[in-house]
């Protein structure tokens, strides 16, 4: 146990904003995550676990406990069968590399979570979806060190509370579990139709006709890369707000007066999503560059928003706010932050 001391958390999170840990320690090891938690508890401090940073934001006050950044490795797969197919893929492992990987072995079943940043193990706690996927489709348990207990332990996909962007990783047991692995049930086969909107699309402007996990990896790929900023170039958090849910009641007032909102099926009944980016592009927010804070809206997806030159967390939060009050004044629909503003 040598962690660092007084380090900057700006490093460890693709905004680059953020204040000072008082302490941090990169994990590669899963009982050193043990050890670490019995050392700052022995203290009084508080402790974390984090992964890439590519879906949290810290606070200006930083930290005054201990950090551990999640680096533990492993990817292994065992084939029941013929089909199926089951993937256990260490926390600290690069997301996309992992896609990849099974995309290679002829997997279906996360090939549109192509190109999503961070590390493996943040996927369940946002119940990470795009493009018609969500990792709760796949996830079959998470392995943890729980807080509570001092132990490890193995969670089902079904204790795990997944909904829309959301687990009960991130609500009712926020902070307590410090993810280790996680064991997806994949198939071999190629994917099926129908497909988001885009990516038909894509499919059919390249006329490819015969469907399988490199072209549907391929197609996310493009699309994702032509409409959002890397954030190893501009600093960002991708989608800084989720696409709201709201009732079909709702949406039928809004479309009385925007007959041409995009909007999409939820899982909830009488529940429908509709796009972010279009209600922050008709409130006149897209591509706006906000000199005061430093902080703008990516071009192609408003829903992104980029640090140019913001100083604090505070220049972010103080943008970020502009964004949702126009929005709620305009269509009385509040947006919600995706990232997780720390500690």
């Amino acid at each position: 146990m040598k962690p660092q001391q007084n380090v900057s958390l700006a490093t460890y999170s693709t905004m680059g904003l953020g204040g000072a840990a008082a302490y941090l320690l990169e994990v590669r090891d899963r009982m050193v995550v043990a050890e670490a938690f019995q050392w700052a508890r022995s203290r009084s401090l508080p402790i974390m676990m984090i992964g890439g940073g590519s879906n949290i934001v810290w606070r200006d006050e930083g930290f005054a406990g201990l950090v551990l950044v999640n680096k533990i490795k492993g990817f292994e797969q065992y084939a029941e069968d013929e089909s199926n197919v089951y993937v256990t893929i260490g926390a600290g492992e690069n997301w996309d590399a992992c896609v990849e990987r099974t995309v290679q072995a002829g997997l279906t079943g996360i090939e549109a979570l192509s190109l999503i940043p961070g590390t493996a193990g943040g996927t369940p706690v946002q119940n990470v979806g795009a493009y018609g996927q969500e990792i709760s489709d796949t996830l079959v348990s998470v392995e943890a060190f729980d807080t509570k207990s001092g132990s490890f332990m193995t969670l089902p996909a079904a204790d795990c509370n997944f909904g829309y962007r959301t687990s009960r990783f991130k609500t009712s047991d926020h902070g307590r579990f410090f993810i280790i692995s996680l064991t997806l049930h994949l198939i071999k086969d190629n994917p099926m139709p129908p497909f988001y909107a885009s990516v038909q699309t894509y499919f059919d402007q390249h006329n490819i006709k015969e469907y399988s996990p490199v072209n549907l990896r391929q197609a996310v790929v493009d699309i994702r890369t032509a409409k959002l900023p890397d954030p190893a170039v501009t600093p960002n958090t991708g989608s800084f707000f989720s696409n709201p849910v709201i009732d079909e009641s709702a949406l039928r007032r809004l479309q009385d007066t925007y007959t041409s909102v995009p909007y999409w099926e939820t899982k909830r009944e009488g529940k429908v999503k509709v796009s972010g980016a279009w209600l922050i592009e008709q409130g006149g927010l897209k591509d706006v560059h906000d000199e005061m804070t430093g902080m703008a809206t990516w071009p192609t997806q408003p829903l992104v928003l980029v640090n140019e030159h913001a100083k604090t967390t505070a220049d972010l939060l103080a943008f970020k706010q502009k964004i949702v009050d126009t929005v709620k004044t305009k269509f009385d629909i509040t947006l919600e932050q995706e990232p997780e503003l720390l500690p």
